[in-house]
């Protein structure tokens, strides 16, 4: 195998080859860049591409597109508090503070070199567990996904703060938005209003671009103020120094990160929409001092952005193994292989071995030159967030129109947008956490399927499998650490403010 490892990427290094994975790259930032594009698109958007392309050349243009934009996504989250991806949600926690406090390019350079880092891992951890990971995959059945969707759910207790009651009360308006249109399981509409554009359900960059960049930009607007508090920003020679000294200081978080983004990641039917979510919350409640989560903690952007490059390679695992896509990205690329004539199951370790290690060097090397150019523009782009906002609302609201627009290309999605802007807004007016309801929203397809499936065919016999005995008791554990850890976050600031009311 090492041989064979050997001429893959000897093959990569074909002038031509590498040419098309710094062309994949070069795509897979500018959809990135783009808030509510995600891997679909990015995918979708190479596709018509490869009719007639030799495999190897397809192959580059594909994986370095996949691989970078979640790297890329970073940019809107971090500047704008806008999720660039479903990959990059939990970024905002902690991105986009820092950006208010001036802090954006550093933000950006740690995200990225943790990204970077994530990624490699995902490439290695592929490279490794190919051979052994059949029996890991055909593990995990309906009862063990519905575990891990309310294992993210339990993450609402994270986010909600010193409201436990409203995150749960937005988590559960996610749940109720992310039923809208066809049942998972049976032909049956819901909650349409016999409206049409309705029946496929809320796009979820409608939802997201709706619930937290609208209200932002509005309220950016009524301040008259630019993103970022101060004009005091760092060079871009100091800021990838620190980016850099920030992730050398958390690499244990790092590596427990990249190492929980490749697990969730070969998990078929789960996806990468929560990964960032589990990995922020695992790491709020591993960290020490972790009371500034949410307010500008550098660890905060560290953890999510490891693990969702690092998933990259554990979702190719099933895609390869099993012709299983993970998430919608990958779906789009199974459809890629087929099309080039290859067929993912057990012969993509055998006869097409030199094509699987061919991917995972192009996955290695992609995330490498989309780390490199990413950290070239975070200077220069970090700066727009001193520009004040009344320059910048117009060009934002047409990128953000867009985005919308192109998630089933009907007018029926600009309605849905400001109807969700306008909802965000009021919900941020009285102080209910927006994050529970996007994870209530990602997850809602994923719970009812797979309950109506575990029930169905264990009946409720399945809340005794062992896997769902021990993610059970995670989830517990988590949500327990976690309301804990924001009783004494708020007592300590109690006592903090009292000490300072009474030295006054």
């Amino acid at each position: 195998m090492l041989q064979a490892a050997v001429e893959a990427l000897q093959n990569l290094a074909q002038f031509q080859n590498l040419l098309f994975v710094l062309l994949g790259v070069s795509v897979g930032m500018l959809v990135g860049i783009l808030p509510g594009l995600g891997g679909t698109v990015g995918m979708s958007l190479v596709l018509p591409f490869l009719f007639g392309m030799e495999p190897d050349r397809a192959i580059a243009l594909m994986i370095g597109t996949a691989a970078v934009i979640h790297t890329a996504d970073t940019f809107p989250s971090v500047l704008l508090g806008v999720p660039g991806s479903s990959g990059s949600q939990a970024t905002i926690m902690d991105g986009y503070p820092l950006a208010r406090q001036g802090q954006a390019a550093r933000a950006l350079s740690a995200a990225f070199f943790a990204s970077m880092i994530g990624g490699l891992i995902g490439a290695i951890t592929l490279f490794l567990i190919l051979p052994v990971a059949r029996p890991i995959v055909l593990a995990f059945g309906s009862p063990e996904l519905l575990m891990l969707a309310v294992l993210g759910l339990s993450m609402v207790s994270v986010l909600a703060g010193k409201r436990p009651l409203r995150g749960l009360i937005a988590a559960g308006l996610g749940l109720m938005l992310g039923s809208v249109g066809g049942a998972p399981t049976t032909p049956f509409y819901r909650y349409t209003f016999d409206a049409i554009y309705l029946y496929d359900g809320v796009p979820l960059a409608v939802l997201a671009l709706g619930l937290f960049a609208l209200p932002e930009i509005l309220d950016l607007l009524a301040e008259g103020k630019a993103i970022s508090q101060t004009t005091k920003l760092t060079s871009m020679r100091a800021a990838w120094a620190q980016g850099l000294r920030d992730v050398i200081q958390n690499k244990l978080l790092v590596l427990r990160s990249a190492a929980l983004g490749v697990g969730v990641g070969f998990i078929p039917g789960l996806g990468g929409a929560v990964v960032d979510w589990i990995s922020y919350g695992a790491a709020r409640q591993t960290v020490k001092d972790g009371e500034n989560f949410g307010k500008g903690d550098i660890r905060g952007v560290i953890a999510p952005e490891s693990s969702n490059n690092a998933k990259e390679g554990g979702a190719l695992i099933p895609t390869l193994l099993f012709g299983i896509p993970g998430s919608g990205g990958t779906a789009v690329m199974l459809g890629a292989f087929i099309l080039l004539g290859l067929q993912p199951g057990p012969r993509m370790l055998t006869a097409n071995l030199d094509v699987t290690l061919f991917i995972i060097w192009t996955l290695a090397l992609a995330n490498v030159f989309g780390t490199l150019a990413c950290l070239l523009m975070s200077g220069f782009v970090a700066r727009l967030a001193t520009v004040p906002i009344s320059r910048l609302a117009p060009f934002l609201l047409i990128v953000m129109l867009v985005g919308a627009f192109q998630s089933s290309r009907s007018w029926g999605d600009l309605i849905a947008f400001l109807i969700v802007g306008l909802l965000g807004w009021a919900l941020r007016r009285l102080e209910f956490p927006l994050p529970p309801l996007l994870i209530g929203f990602v997850l809602a397809e994923g719970v009812e399927r797979y309950l109506w499936l575990s029930t169905a065919r264990y009946g409720f016999g399945f809340l005794a499998r062992p896997g769902v005995i021990i993610l059970g008791l995670i989830t517990v554990a988590l949500t327990f650490t976690s309301i804990r850890l924001n009783r004494r976050t708020a007592k300590s600031q109690s006592d903090t403010l009292k000490s300072a009311e009474a030295s006054a």
